[in-house]
């Protein structure tokens, strides 16, 4: 390894430690009035806005999305576009958040005198105790003391890791007070793979009109006939519209010797792995994976049938 490798590694964990020494210290040192600002946004009939210039901008933006996406209304504000007809955004029932490291943005300054005219509750995110921001705030979420992670202490890396960390400790505080589940996720999250996994059973499954059931009696050729015609490689023994068994291929294959003078209650595998169709798509492909199968049984706790689920369905659904 050259010395230019080694001194590049050298400094990235250098940066790394002292970013991870910094949250450590923000973990035993929450900002005393982390949980009231937890109550004022559970209490808020509005949105939570977040505002910041520059990194703290970025910062900003982030913690508003991540708050939107998990079941806090957010926006974020731009200071200078508010300063020039966006101040209208915040209104009576909001509460704001305003990040700045040193607590001096020039730019926040027509924001924290909005908020103050129209009793808007005001928190901080800042690394000063004694700053302009921090004494006016209303929830003052004071960042450790800790040094800037660059050569030179000045470009924003500890500070901006912390706020975006406090950010995310503050998002996920206010799910669990909101008993936040994932099917509330994938109402936000409709798009893309994230969304595909939290889709439920019940919205890509085949209901019992595809269904391929037979009963226990049926000879095997008429078994056959029906997991042909239905198209997916297996038959459900069904009795009374309970699951009691299922033929597969390899009961096919286990029972060839007189299989024709066979019912289908004399091949079927008794317990057939079902799934519920309210259970996440992502769960099905688990279990798929995990039994090496490529259909599930949709059924309830009464192991009463409900539709059926191919892969090929979680396939084209984007699950798999």
């Amino acid at each position: 390894m050259s010395d230019d490798h080694t001194e590049a590694l050298n400094a990235a964990a250098r940066v790394l430690n002292i970013e991870a020494e910094a949250l450590s210290e923000l973990s035993r040192n929450l900002p005393k009035d982390f949980a009231a600002l937890c109550d004022a946004i559970l209490a808020c009939k509005g949105r939570v806005i977040v505002a910041g210039i520059g990194k703290s901008g970025h910062i900003a933006r982030k913690i508003s999305a991540t708050l939107a996406s998990t079941g806090t209304p957010s926006y974020f504000l731009h200071p200078t576009e508010a300063s020039h007809g966006d101040m209208g955004i915040i209104v009576e029932g909001d509460i704001c958040i305003l990040i700045s490291n040193s607590g001096e943005t020039a730019e926040l300054r027509d924001v924290m005198a909005y908020l103050r005219r129209f009793a808007i509750p005001m928190a901080a995110i800042s690394s000063r105790a004694e700053s302009s921001l921090i004494k006016a705030a209303d929830f003052a979420l004071l960042l450790p003391d800790a040094p800037e992670a660059c050569a030179i202490g000045m470009v924003p890396t500890t500070s901006t890791t912390m706020a975006l960390a406090l950010g995310d400790a503050l998002a996920v505080a206010l799910m669990h007070r909101r008993d936040f589940k994932a099917d509330q996720f994938q109402v936000f999250h409709p798009g893309g793979k994230l969304g595909a996994q939290l889709t439920k059973v019940s919205d890509l499954m085949h209901g019992l009109e595809r269904f391929p059931s037979v009963d226990a009696e049926t000879p095997m050729q008429d078994a056959l006939i029906e997991m042909t015609s239905k198209g997916f490689g297996i038959a459900v023994v069904v009795s009374e519209g309970t699951v009691k068994g299922v033929i597969t291929d390899g009961d096919l294959r286990r029972h060839m010797h007189h299989l024709m003078e066979k019912s289908a209650g004399d091949i079927a595998s008794c317990d057939p792995i079902t799934v519920p169709k309210e259970a996440f798509a992502a769960d099905a492909l688990r279990i798929m994976n995990n039994n090496k199968i490529s259909v599930l049984i949709v059924a309830n706790e009464r192991a009463q049938a409900q539709g059926i689920l191919h892969i090929h369905d979680l396939l084209r659904a984007g699950v798999a």
